[in-house]
């Protein structure tokens, strides 16, 4: 029997998935992260990756290679006494 949390608190892990036009739309309630995909494995396979970004279980900082390659100098930007962005944590 299918349930709704429409009138109720959220629960642990609670994912929310709907389709705005040709778009399927999933959000992590508890992360608040979303993501979108043009069919429901699509959206879900990208919340999945989403969220361990989000956790910090995926991604890793570019290298100096990898910043040359974008035509960034690395020995030249910095962010001076500023703290980096919270992107950068």
């Amino acid at each position: 029997m299918a349930s709704s949390t429409r009138e109720s608190d959220a629960h642990d892990g609670e994912i929310r998935l709907w389709q705005e036009d040709d778009w399927w739309i999933a959000t992590d309630v508890d992360t608040g992260v979303t993501t979108q995909g043009e069919s429901r494995t699509a959206a879900l396979e990208n919340l999945d990756d989403a969220v361990a970004l989000y956790d910090g279980e995926r991604g890793r900082p570019p290298t100096d290679e990898e910043l040359r390659a974008a035509g960034i100098e690395p020995a030249e930007n910095t962010t001076g006494t500023r703290d980096p962005p919270d992107v950068l944590d």
